[in-house]
């Protein structure tokens, strides 16, 4: 790719990796190599039994616990955990293997003080010029904002959760 952008999903609506994974397999499909750094979730998703089935061009890492993080109140493991997908994400980024690096709920991460926005922002501002990078999760920061080429808000207009509707696997996990 000769010229990676940013894009970014975010908002209080449902589909914000789903719009990502989405990216994964259109971009998996033209022979380009993606790599997601799931930040802050440690189930086991069915995204990751999908990218492990469809092709070795789309790997996925989870750097996250099977929990929720209170907001400012992070563990040390939270931390140590979101860290090390940091740390990954920038060997990915600077490697020359990935077409497309998905940092997700990476904008979560930093609104519950897992991260910071000046932690991440190198990279943005780094990364290669072949390089897509995709941002998701809920509550993106000014500084994310500004950067992205591409912002998608997903707005929350009804969802079935408001009715006592549970996680249901295959849908939200």
């Amino acid at each position: 790719m000769e010229q990676g952008l940013v894009q970014l999903y975010t908002g209080d609506g449902k589909g914000k990796t789903t719009a990502a994974v989405g990216l994964a397999m259109r971009a998996i499909g033209k022979n380009l190599q993606v790599l997601m750094v799931q930040f802050l979730k440690g189930r086991h998703y069915g995204e990751l039994e999908t990218a492990g089935r469809l092709s070795d061009r789309f790997k996925i890492i989870q750097s996250g616990l099977d929990e929720f993080v209170k907001r400012g109140e992070p563990s040390p493991e939270d931390l140590r955990l979101a860290h090390q997908g940091l740390d990954i994400a920038r060997e990915a980024i600077m490697s020359g293997d990935y077409d497309m690096v998905i940092l997700d709920e990476i904008n979560v991460a930093v609104d519950l003080g897992v991260l910071t926005a000046l932690e991440v922002l190198p990279l943005i501002d780094g990364r290669p010029p072949g390089v897509e990078l995709v941002l998701t999760g809920r509550g993106a920061p000014r500084e994310f904002l500004e950067r992205a080429d591409l912002i998608t808000e997903m707005k929350k207009v009804r969802h079935y959760y408001d009715k006592g509707v549970q996680m249901r696997e295959g849908i939200e996990y």
